[in-house]
């Protein structure tokens, strides 16, 4: 029964943001508590979100000064050249500035952390998207995809916990899967160039002197020579409506933000005390000095003091950045209540041994293939935790039964990392989404079907090397 209703409420949430019937806040906090009620457990529901709240409350602190902190370095003109460095490689090619996110995000990515990967990302690459108009879950699809490839690295917290539930080395998981990995990127790559042309093809390009010249002022040249309306509004790759903003940006008449440079935030005298900050931020996270809330707080409000003196000043950007902290703050704690219900109740565990037992006896001596198959579904459903703590110790357990090592298991559970990154139980990707500017709904449906094939490929590569 709890199985039946755990995959129902999953069904149910996805099925209503993806049809835009609910909002996600709205979806991660009346679906479970409504299935809480079902199973009869609605006198814990208190319980368990208290508890879902509680473990996801740091996370809601690091995103809330995060999202401050690099709002004020955008504002201060910190990625401006960054910007400008991308846009004149890419030469306001569609094609180029798709590829040019993936492996944007890729290397960002060596942090290990996704959320910090998403909002360097969306950052620097925000501006070119909306000025070229170009469809917005383009860029929270690559992004999401490579970040998932590249999550897998030691330190970035799936391999440590295959490692750690089964008792492995992390460099003897993670070493041998590096020629798998390797192709899955590349794939992302692959993947980034084919979208990318789907974007040159629907809206053509700007040559670089359109592209930096104010909105007002651009004209938008199509492959063929033809001018094209400026109040275009951007539609995503496959047709569908896509991103909600990629036409109008951050805002109705808000000009190309990230490359004005007559904004009044700028703060040039300032820029290398501003660079030497995040770098100095950034290496106190990989460091793990401090945790990575109080890290981003401090930073948060060194960066504020600094660049703006005044108290009217720093009000002023508290302000303009108040509607990305309250979004993703407020889905980090309703996704609390949803993975609070999830676990508390029990479904998560009817769940995971539902599709354990459901592994018929012939496919024993194949675990590992199983694994990774099972992966993809799992990790996208639950946390890393509930997985690889939960579900893969019994998947090993299987597959001793059958002379399946447990490294090549651990290996296997790696592959559903690409799709795992856009997860609804991920916070990071609420990042992202805010960001961006993009629904979560929209997202989901353009990058669920890339991530997994991208998920796929990694575990065919695998295989094909003799690795899993």
């Amino acid at each position: 029964m709890l199985t039946v209703l755990g995959f129902a409420m999953i069904a149910t949430f996805l099925v209503l943001i993806m049809l835009k019937k609910m909002s996600p806040i709205a979806a991660l906090v009346l679906i479970p508590a409504l299935f809480c009620v079902a199973v009869g457990q609605g006198a814990q529901l208190g319980d368990y979100v208290i508890e879902g709240v509680g473990k996801l409350a740091p996370t809601a602190a690091m995103l809330m000064f995060a999202i401050v902190y690099f709002g004020v370095m955008i504002d201060v003109g910190l990625f401006d050249p960054i910007v400008r460095g991308i846009l004149r490689f890419c030469k306001a090619d569609p094609v180029r500035v798709v590829v040019g996110t993936a492996v944007l995000a890729a290397i960002v990515s060596l942090d290990g952390d996704g959320s910090t990967t998403f909002m360097i990302t969306v950052s620097a690459m925000y501006p070119l998207y909306k000025r070229l108009k170009m469809s917005l879950v383009v860029m929270t699809g690559v992004a999401a995809t490579a970040n998932g490839v590249m999550n897998t690295l030691p330190w970035g917290g799936p391999t440590a916990r295959a490692a750690t539930a089964l008792k492995l080395d992390a460099a003897d998981i993670f070493v041998p899967m590096i020629p798998a990995l390797g192709v899955g990127l590349l794939f992302v790559f692959v993947l980034a160039y084919v979208l990318g042309r789907r974007e040159r093809k629907r809206i053509g390009y700007l040559t670089l002197d359109e592209a930096l010249v104010p909105e007002t002022e651009a004209v938008l040249v199509t492959a063929g020579g033809k001018g094209e309306g400026k109040g275009e509004k951007a539609v995503g790759a496959g047709g569908d409506a896509s991103g909600a903003q990629a036409g109008t940006g951050a805002g109705e008449g808000d000009g190309f933000q990230g490359l004005d440079p007559n904004r009044a935030t700028l703060r040039p005298k300032l820029y290398w005390f501003n660079a030497g900050l995040t770098v100095a931020l950034l290496t106190a996270m990989i460091l793990e000095l401090l945790p990575i809330p109080v890290l981003f707080l401090l930073g948060a409000a060194l960066a504020l003091t600094v660049n703006y003196p005044k108290m009217d000043d720093q009000k002023a950007r508290l302000a303009a950045h108040a509607d990305n902290v309250l979004n993703v703050a407020g889905m980090v704690f309703a996704a609390a209540v949803f993975t609070g219900v999830l676990t508390g109740t029990g479904m998560v565990k009817h769940m995971a041994d539902w599709l354990v037992g459901a592994i018929p006896a012939g496919m024993g001596p194949h675990m590992a293939l199983v694994t990774g198959v099972l992966s993809l579904p799992l990790t996208y459903f639950m946390s890393n935790d509930g997985f690889y703590f939960g579900v893969l110790p019994v998947l090993a357990e299987a597959g001793a039964a059958h002379g399946v090592s447990s490294l090549e298991i651990a290996r296997a559970s790696l592959v559903g990392q690409a799709l795992h990154m856009s997860s609804p139980l991920v916070p990071a990707v609420y990042v992202l989404v805010g960001m961006a500017k993009v629904e979560f709904g929209d997202h989901t449906r353009f990058t669920v079907k890339w991530a997994a094939l991208t998920s796929l490929v990694v575990l065919a590569a695998g295989i094909l090397f003799g690795i899993i």
